[in-house]
């Protein structure tokens, strides 16, 4: 794989740190672990769903935790205190694991559920109506639409106070 250095723009960049750190941590995606298997999918224009393939876990054996813009989901199973059966061939996996997802601004988690052997998480990307386009009026010459401040001068007549 292709390495690019990102000093120059480190130098002459600001408050652009995490998203230097995301490209490396893309760079480096070839180490990532791939266990266990997941899946992302939209669900709605701004909804969205992180679907992880916990087979033989619990609920009481998994943790969902987000801090700052990363989503972490962690599975650890208890050990069990019965004899444990001999095993001829064991193919399905009970390690341990911890996954991380970066999430971006405004992108909430809604919810997570665990159904046969998935573990869904539900998120939603909520954007604030100040950060929402708006629509601005345009005003043209024989209509005026802007607000008038007080003592403004406008169409040549000062207004009263």
């Amino acid at each position: 794989m292709r390495q690019f250095d990102l000093t120059p723009l480190y130098r002459s960049t600001v408050g652009f740190d995490r998203l230097f750190s995301a490209l490396d941590q893309f760079a480096s995606a070839e180490t990532a672990p791939s266990y266990p298997p997941y899946n992302i999918e939209r669900t709605a224009e701004n909804a969205y769903r992180i679907t992880v393939a916990v087979a033989g876990f619990t609920e009481e054996d998994l943790a969902i935790e987000v801090r700052e813009n990363a989503l972490t989901l962690r599975g650890e199973r208890k050990a069990e205190a019965e004899k444990r059966a001999e095993f001829l061939h064991q193919g399905i996996a009970a390690r341990a694991f911890e996954r991380r997802f970066q999430l971006a601004d405004h992108v909430q988690v809604t919810g997570a559920i665990l159904e046969n052997g998935l573990l869904h998480v539900d998120l939603v990307r909520e954007v604030p109506e100040a950060k929402k386009p708006r629509r601005i009026e345009i005003a043209t010459k024989g209509r005026t639409s802007a607000p008038v401040i007080e003592g403004q001068v406008a169409d040549g007549v000062q207004k009263a106070a």
